[in-house]
């Protein structure tokens, strides 16, 4: 009997089931704003549920993201935030969403200016 050991399987198997029901406490917000389309987001993703083709195009498949981060600590540009999941809104490429609730010290520089 033939085994391999150390086998990785391929980026989204899962797509027989949406498992997007999964992820918990933060999404991705894709920001449209800095994308340069390296397309490192997209050969991270451990559930292959991110598409896109050119700058600020990118988004992902909500139904299978389980928002585990690693699209956001790849993006060299920081143009993918991660945010509370009640704060989630629809990924529409080309196009920059409302940034998440600002913490503090935005609201405080905001106020200065």
């Amino acid at each position: 009997m033939k085994m391999t050991l150390g086998a990785v399987a391929k980026s989204g198997t899962a797509r027989a089931n949406k498992t997007g029901s999964w992820r918990t406490i933060r999404r991705p917000l894709f920001l449209h704003v800095g994308c340069t389309a390296c397309n490192l987001c997209s050969l991270s993703c451990p559930e292959g549920c991110i598409s896109g083709s050119t700058k600020n195009m990118y988004c992902p498949d909500f139904d299978f993201c389980k928002g585990c981060g690693v699209c956001a600590t790849v993006c060299p540009t920081h143009d993918i935030e991660m945010i509370p999941e009640e704060h989630g809104k629809d990924c529409v490429p080309g196009v920059a969403p409302l940034k998440a609730p600002y913490n503090d010290c935005e609201i405080k520089k905001m106020s200065s200016s």
